[in-house]
């Protein structure tokens, strides 16, 4: 396999965090956030991807104190129309997933590769959907994780892509954090809602987002009520997703805890 190593141990640790400007670019910038806490140790790879048919930029992020992240689960991280897996250090991710860990959550790795503007969906000629589900899980357990734990958390794009790949491959995830999904009635999300099954879902997004009554649309659809999840004051970027971070790193550390015994 083909990778370069771009990112070191302790990137963007305690940096400013770079804010989103989210799917309507004409909106003024958002003020930027800040990670609360140093991140451990977050790479940046090329790899060659069979189901896009491409080299992907491939992110992962461990949670300071954990070294390499042997052995830790997975979450998928599945990112939205203006970010990819080289904005994801800035974002700060690495960062608040220490915060999580420090208060308290399982630890777990971060790992997101670059899926471009087809939302997560399947395509013969190429195909996310199948990079996210069987070749990232691929790379991590070849980097030492756990892939037989996994997760997916994704906003705007990425959360209707992670939504998208609980349905398409029932059993996959353990649990699927949604940060306002780009959804609509009509779309592929909500035509296959019962395929979901019992996979937790935690459901967040702004009343200030135009997104907002699709997202609560679905919630009202899904055939069990969000184990988590809330509808505060926020618009469509970083600085209004990074305030929900804790609470969904939180939701996805409970849920890739090891099974008990049998």
């Amino acid at each position: 396999m083909r990778r370069r190593t771009l990112l070191a141990a302790g990137i963007a640790g305690g940096s400013a965090v770079a804010a989103g400007a989210g799917l309507w670019s004409g909106r003024s910038r958002p003020a930027p956030v800040r990670a609360p806490a140093p991140a451990g140790v977050e790479r940046l790879e090329r790899v060659w991807s069979a189901a896009r048919g491409r080299e992907v930029d491939l992110y992962t992020a461990v949670p300071h104190g954990h070294g390499d992240g042997r052995g830790l689960p997975v979450c998928l991280v599945l990112h939205g129309g203006s970010k990819r897996p080289p904005d994801f250090a800035a974002l700060g991710l690495g960062g608040f997933l220490t915060d999580a860990v420090r208060r308290g959550t399982p630890p777990f790795v971060l790992a997101g590769a670059t899926g471009d503007r087809l939302a997560w969906q399947p395509s013969p000629a190429d195909d996310p959907q199948r990079m996210a589900a069987e070749e990232i899980p691929a790379w991590c357990a070849a980097r030492g994780f756990d892939p037989s734990r996994l997760a997916a958390w994704g906003w705007s794009m990425g959360g209707f892509g992670a939504l998208l790949l609980a349905e398409a491959r029932p059993g996959l995830l353990r649990a699927v954090a949604a940060f306002s999904p780009a959804v609509t009635p009509a779309d592929p999300v909500f035509a296959g809602l019962t395929r979901l099954g019992d996979t937790p879902v935690g459901l967040w997004c702004g009343t200030g987002d135009p997104l907002y009554p699709q997202v609560r649309t679905l919630h009202d659809a899904l055939p069990t009520p969000p184990a988590t999840g809330g509808y505060t004051l926020g618009r469509h970027n970083f600085t209004y997703w990074s305030t929900l971070l804790s609470s969904a790193f939180s939701f996805i550390g409970a849920s890739l805890r090891p099974s008990p015994p049998a």
